[in-house]
């Protein structure tokens, strides 16, 4: 993935060191590679075109995970393993974003009442632990270092969805006036 924020950019730092406070701290699973990993993904995301890079033939963007289990599962017979693992990781961070910062979201698909959203069906903690699996599975049968990354995303989906909770609270305290306020007089 090819970011469009500067490694040096303060949303990077800021998310970086969010994201290992959440999972170090408040999860006990101090995991480098994973914090690296999701914190990268936070940054990404916050350009929308990244969030649905995934294309369908037609050249749209694809916004719905049943459109990109589509894309995986349907359309990419014909297409290159490179292309299935590149959609099958962005289904796993797609659902791990999803999941993890916008659970209001996710319920509100659930409780609506009527199925109004392609997704109402779907599962979004088992599909990207599934995804995440996949992805796992095509680097281990390229001999490539990322597999165990990926592996454990898949094992501790569950988890790195509650750190990205974590995450979510800081960012919602630090919009709180209180704690602005609290800042600025610490800090000047």
């Amino acid at each position: 993935m090819e970011s469009q924020v500067p490694d040096h950019h303060p949303l990077r730092r800021l998310f970086s060191a969010l994201t290992e406070r959440s999972f170090a701290e408040k999860l006990g699973w101090p995991d480098l590679n994973i914090t690296q990993y999701v914190s990268n993904l936070l940054v990404e995301f916050t350009h929308t075109d990244q969030l649905y890079k995934v294309r369908n033939r037609q050249g749209q963007p694809v916004d719905t995970v049943v459109d990109l289990l589509y894309e995986s599962e349907v359309l990419l017979a014909a297409q290159s393993l490179e292309r299935e693992r590149e959609v099958h990781r962005h289904i796993g961070d797609f659902t791990l974003f999803m999941a993890g910062l916008f659970p209001e979201y996710l319920k509100r698909l659930k409780t609506a009442g009527l199925i109004y959203h392609k997704d109402f069906l779907i599962d979004y903690m088992k599909t990207g632990r599934r995804s995440y699996g996949m992805v796992a599975q095509f680097h281990e049968s390229d001999a490539d270092e990322r597999s165990p990354l990926f592996r454990k995303l898949s094992e501790n989906f569950e988890l790195c969805v509650t750190g990205l909770g974590f995450v979510r609270t800081d960012l919602d305290r630090m919009q709180d006036p209180a704690y602005r306020k609290a800042k600025d007089l610490l800090l000047n």
